[in-house]
């Protein structure tokens, strides 16, 4: 295929010199040694990265088992299919690098699970697919720590996950991602809905000195609904783009999508939101709104919403902002003896939690161990 080019417009902003480099890294052939706390009570954690098997050694909850080969072949690839994503870059990229598939059913309400994605020196890449059946609950978080590494050191992962919720089928998802130094990052995900399903997506980046998610979502039939809340954390001279899509299959859907970001100094922050309501999407209540701050004079921030509606009986509304700490704000706080500094880092701090905190409840362990920074606490 080649690596994308300019031309293409999911691509025209992207710093494809980082994306050739990650391009050219060598596999990771063993799982990395990784800092991580205690899983928390009732809390299944899995750890993938490597070639090794994320499922030695581990009891799966009632409820959650893993699927058989047959139906591993019969499922891999359709929610790719369905969201229109199959032929992606960044999914081939993982297809041509992935060994194994962890893939799991989930059938009524289970504990939550923890899947850990290693990232060692050079390439990982990783591929999950979750098929959560009719009714079923599922609490999800997945963590994506690097360690620290030398500057002239490079790492990269590469993940895509693929899920399936049947009808009344709920999942609570949490994507919490830190990288440090010269660490890249590249998540796909492909959602499909049936109705009365309920996805709710939250993701927390920061500190990828190359880094793009791509969220897919697809509700089959509408009567399905949809919640996606990210914030994204840049500095120094990172790059990081989330690309999101959500389309409507059929009537009555609802959508409430929030994308937050935070630049400072040179880095660059990218959001591309995509909304399709197609003629048959009757009744769509979909809202989508981009909020950045500029926390330097040389940051830069792009926001591009797209509504694409055929539908003639929808309510669809979008906003995007792009501004810096409000002066009237922070004088408040420094009249009533506040330092200038600490200030700042407050209204920050609220910034970023109404997203943060909602999080699943196990990613306050990695947060509070000091193994994942608070990405709550100022850049």
């Amino acid at each position: 295929m080649g690596l994308p080019t300019r031309r293409q417009e999911a691509w025209r902003l992207t710093d494809l010199k980082r994306l050739e480099a990650v391009a050219t890294l060598p596999e990771v052939s063993e799982t990395p040694d990784l800092r991580m706390p205690a899983a928390v009570d009732g809390v299944t954690r899995l750890v993938l990265g490597g070639q090794t098997d994320p499922l030695n050694g581990v009891t799966l909850p009632e409820g959650v088992t893993s699927l058989t080969d047959a139906e591993l072949t019969h499922h891999l690839g359709h929610s790719l299919d369905q969201c229109g994503c199959a032929e992606a870059w960044p999914v081939q990229f993982n297809h041509a690098h992935s060994r194994h598939v962890l893939a799991l059913r989930v059938c009524g309400k289970v504990p939550p699970l923890e899947l850990v994605l290693a990232t060692g020196f050079g390439l990982t890449a990783t591929r999950v697919l979750l098929l959560l059946e009719s009714s079923a609950e599922l609490e999800l978080l997945q963590v994506f720590p690097a360690e620290s590494s030398p500057s002239d050191v490079q790492r990269a992962h590469s993940h895509v996950l693929e899920v399936q919720l049947g009808q009344d089928a709920r999942l609570r998802h949490g994507v919490l991602a830190s990288g440090s130094g010269n660490a890249s990052l590249m998540v796909h995900l492909a959602i499909e809905q049936e109705p009365s399903s309920h996805y709710g997506l939250t993701s927390v980046c920061r500190g990828w000195r190359f880094g793009r998610l791509e969220p897919r979502v697809l509700q089959l039939e509408g009567q399905a609904t949809t919640g996606i809340h990210g914030l994204s954390m840049t500095t120094a001279d990172e790059q990081f783009a989330t690309h999101s899509s959500m389309r409507f299959g059929g009537p009555e859907g609802e959508l409430d999508q929030l994308q937050k970001a935070v630049a400072a100094d040179r880095s660059h922050s990218i959001f591309n939101g995509a909304i399709q309501v197609p003629r048959p999407a009757q009744r769509t209540d979909a809202a989508q709104l981009s909020r950045s701050l500029l926390l330097s004079r040389r940051a830069r921030v792009d926001a591009k919403p797209e509504l694409e509606i055929i539908a003639d009986d929808v309510k669809c509304a979008h906003g995007a902002t792009v501004s810096q700490l409000q002066q009237e704000e922070l004088f408040y706080l420094r009249s009533r003896g506040v330092d200038g500094d600490d200030a700042a880092a407050l209204l920050l701090r609220g910034f970023c939690c109404e997203v943060v905190d909602r999080l699943p409840a196990a990613a306050k362990a990695w947060m509070a161990s000091g193994a994942i920074a608070d990405p709550s606490r100022p850049l």
